[in-house]
């Protein structure tokens, strides 16, 4: 296995790419957003998340964080594991989504080709975590993270993605997750 993408420095910042399986458009809808941003929320006040920077895209997030507690592979592994499960029962109860056949077997196929997997897979297995060693490299991924949207089409200005933290950057009342700016 490379060494190239792992969590050297374990008090480090570091940006990390996660998506899900076969880059299927899960956050679509607000209640999928909301888990996340829950969980992230959780993650900061609870388990010494610090995040940086972030935006949530239909099929993957991006992430500039650090672990405050020494332990940032750990920490996404329980982030992931805990929104897996988690956004994989809102999509099975939720009455509104006219895809659920659909995604719930698509998941479950991604499981049965993973041993490490029992039933569903929701996430791709790498996150491929770059280290921040430089202020010029955490402007170069916040900049890329925040300019995702804008490259993808959904909007043309940064801060007009809700699910980002441009608008914590732009000073903008309307953010939904608190970031660690210090």
């Amino acid at each position: 296995m490379s060494r190239k993408y792992k969590f050297h420095e374990k008090d480090g910042a570091y940006f990390i790419s996660f998506a899900t399986v076969y880059w299927i458009d899960v956050f679509t809808r607000d209640d999928y957003f909301g888990c996340m941003i829950e969980s992230l929320d959780y993650c900061r006040k609870n388990k010494g998340m610090e995040i940086y920077g972030y935006c949530i895209m239909p099929s993957h997030i991006h992430l500039i964080f650090r672990s405050s507690l020494g332990d940032p592979s750990g920490l996404i592994r329980d982030l992931k594991g805990f929104t897996s499960r988690k956004i994989l029962k809102v999509i099975e109860e939720n009455p509104q989504e006219s895809r659920k056949e659909w995604l719930l077997w698509m998941f479950e196929r991604a499981g049965k080709k993973n041993s490490n997997v029992k039933f569903r897979q929701f996430w791709q297995q790498n996150n491929n975590p770059i280290e921040i060693w430089s202020l010029k490299v955490f402007e170069q991924k916040l900049d890329y993270i925040h300019n995702n949207p804008v490259e993808a089409g959904f909007v043309t200005d940064p801060i007009d993605w809700k699910y980002s933290s441009a608008r914590n950057y732009g000073n903008n009342d309307s953010t939904i997750l608190e970031i660690d700016l210090n």
